[in-house]
């Protein structure tokens, strides 16, 4: 298929009547989504003169219209441009500004922030759900020969996180997303009767190649979730629909871990992206569901965005990423961008027909990340002699303490497994004789009793010394942005600021 669009309306024609989504009580069909796609594409070229190329916001929660306004601007020969609702309005305001929204699709009760951005840079135009052209049975089914057949032309514009300065927009195409999609089907041994459970904001890439865009093309389901709280709700939500396959963050696996022993997953494959695996999560979810696989991956928006992962059917070693996904290729490299033999740890570049066109608007960072066809990740890792890759940390991570190169992650992956510790994180603070030097930041089980001295003492056994943090300071949570990844920004301000 030469679009999304395209690939999408094929799977609704194969099987029209075949739940495509499972909300709580409601369900949604395939038929239910390409005809609601079809009315959506005529409001938005004949209602909002909507071209193919100009860029439509999406500013909605987790909810099926997600789907039904996401393929429409994708039928319409438009760029979607998922934003994460969590953010204020100055944030969005600067998004539609950079992206230059043709038009805003958002929700009733997000309507007010809405108003306070467009305060501070007009926006075009908005609409509300309350407003989306509904289908009805005689509406026909989305037209696959009709959509938009340029696999070179933009389908999304994603902004990064952001955790260091303005967002960066990065511009996926067609062509990107469908050999992603083409990639994780393959790795992941995707069929049509796997039903992906989604539970992670849809807007953020993770979830929009593999819990949306693949299940939609393979011809599966998806399972959405309304909410991870409790827990076991949301178990129950999962083996009510007969959910297969996870993809989540390290976060909820560490919840699931630790639900009553009775209650059992209906899983034949959970997945853990959007930030590292630690090591002691991996343990007990395994000891828990030593029958259900939990495998490790990579990815980045900007590979739209799966890179590497443990595959299902083999080797799966803790601590690693797996090898590159098929299509795609990794390189360690130095700072010169000289490959590295295995084992040296260098910076991750990544090629592939899944790699970004470049940043939106920004050609100076565009040509800083995109040399010679290769992605240059600001990630830090090593290959295996075995072809397992291995993050270490993100480049702008590392610390130096009297110019040695020091890897948060080994540090917090030790923490972790402190009694008590429920999460962590290890910046870098600055000292007048060592440059630099480790600040751990704890987050407790409830009732912990916890004595710093007792940790960094404990630390001792199997850290260098110039490792060791030098203090450990308990946060009630560690700060997060909507996805899950902490903000390690967030933490050196705040040491920055005396804390």
């Amino acid at each position: 298929m030469s679009s999304l669009a395209a690939a999408f309306a094929h799977s609704a024609r194969q099987h029209p009547d075949k739940i495509a989504l499972f909300w709580a009580d409601a369900t949604h069909t395939y038929a239910d989504f390409s005809r609601g796609a079809n009315a959506g594409v005529r409001q938005l070229r004949e209602r909002w003169n909507v071209q193919p190329g100009d860029r439509v916001g999406v500013l909605l929660r987790n909810r099926p219209e997600f789907v039904t306004v996401l393929v429409s601007i994708l039928a319409a020969g438009a760029v979607a441009v998922p934003i994460n609702h969590f953010l204020k309005p100055p944030e969005i305001a600067y998004l539609a500004g950079d992206a230059g929204l043709k038009l805003l699709i958002t929700e009733g009760d997000l309507l007010e922030t809405v108003r306070e951005a467009s305060r501070i840079t007009p926006i075009s135009a908005v609409l509300s759900l309350d407003d989306w052209a509904p289908a009805d049975a005689q509406t026909a089914l989305l037209d696959p020969d009709a959509c938009p057949a340029n696999p070179g032309s933009l389908a999304l514009l994603v902004y990064t996180s952001g955790t260091t300065g303005h967002p960066k927009g990065a511009m996926l195409t067609h062509a990107n997303l469908l050999a992603n999609v083409e990639s994780c089907r393959q790795v992941l041994q995707v069929v049509e009767f796997d039903r992906f459970v989604l539970m992670l904001p849809m807007f953020h890439s993770f979830m929009l190649t593999v819990c949306i865009l693949l299940p939609l093309i393979v011809g599966g389901s998806i399972v959405l979730i309304k909410s991870v709280h409790p827990p076991k709700a949301m178990l129950d939500e999962m083996t009510t629909h007969q959910g297969t396959v996870l993809p989540a963050m390290a976060a909820i696996f560490r919840l699931l871990s630790q639900l009553p022993s009775h209650l059992h997953l209906p899983l034949r494959l959970c997945i853990s992206g959007a930030g590292p695996l630690p090591g002691e999560i991996l343990k007990s979810f395994e000891n828990r569901y030593p029958t259900v696989p939990l495998i490790e991956g990579y990815g980045l928006t900007e590979a739209s965005p799966v890179v590497a992962v443990n595959p299902p059917g083999g080797k799966c070693i803790a601590g690693s990423i797996g090898p590159a996904i098929p299509g795609v290729e990794i390189s360690i490299r130095d700072e010169t961008g000289q490959e590295l033999p295995d084992e040296s740890t260098g910076e991750l570049w990544v090629r592939g027909a899944n790699v970004m066109e470049g940043y939106w608007n920004d050609p100076v960072k565009s040509a800083a990340t995109l040399v010679n066809g290769w992605l240059r990740t600001g990630d830090l890792g090593h290959r295996r002699p075995d072809g397992y890759f291995a993050i270490t940390d993100r480049a702008k991570d590392m610390l130096k303490p009297n110019g040695i190169n020091v890897y948060p992650r080994e540090i917090e992956e030790i923490i972790q497994q402190f009694a008590g510790v429920k999460e962590c994180a290890v910046v870098g603070e600055p000292d007048e004789r060592r440059g630099e030097r480790p600040v751990a930041f704890v987050a407790l089980d409830p009732g912990t009793v916890f004595s710093e001295r007792a940790l960094l003492d404990w630390l001792k056994q199997s850290l260098a010394d110039f490792k060791l943090p030098r203090r450990a300071l308990v946060l009630s949570a560690l700060p997060r942005n909507a996805t899950g990844k902490i903000l390690k920004t967030e933490l050196r301000r705040m040491l920055a600021e005396g804390l």
